[in-house]
């Protein structure tokens, strides 16, 4: 397994830095559960815009293990809560999200005045990538999630 590499990045930046549909995983208890999310990767990670309150959260904060699955790319990673989507600390993913989910972000399906609207960020940690008949065994342990090698 090798570090993401140019190639490697510029797939998954491509593929995933809009709005994706990615299958993730969580664990309640013994029992897997799995749900599809929007997704915005940046960086060796996922971000998603949920509820605090969710199933999906509140088995992150029993444990942070994750996987996640989509367009030819799966992984594990950990859950992390960063908190309300409107606080001052989430601003620049915040305007990143707004701009990859223009689509549907403002539908009145979230409702940013409730401070359990948060950011989900999962932190990859390894992965498996396929791209024109490439497979790449991605570690992302590492990875310095705001760009800076």
């Amino acid at each position: 397994m090798e570090k993401l590499n140019l190639e490697s990045k510029k797939i998954m930046e491509e593929r995933f830095g809009k709005d994706s549909i990615i299958a993730l995983a969580t664990l309640d208890g013994d029992w897997p559960c799995v749900r599809s999310v929007d997704g915005f990767y940046e960086d060796g990670a996922f971000y998603v815009i949920t509820h605090a309150l969710s199933n999906k959260m509140k088995q992150i904060e029993k444990n942070s293990n994750v996987a996640i699955a989509g367009d030819w790319f799966t992984a594990h990673g950990k859950g992390v809560n960063l908190g309300y989507f409107g606080k001052s600390e989430n601003k620049e993913i915040a305007e990143k999200l707004r701009k990859a989910f223009a689509g549907w972000i403002d539908n009145g399906h979230n409702n940013f005045e409730d401070e359990n609207t948060c950011i989900l960020c999962i932190q990859l940690t390894d992965g498996v990538l396929f791209s024109n008949g490439t497979r790449y065994d991605i570690d992302f342990a590492g990875q310095d999630l705001y760009g800076r090698d």
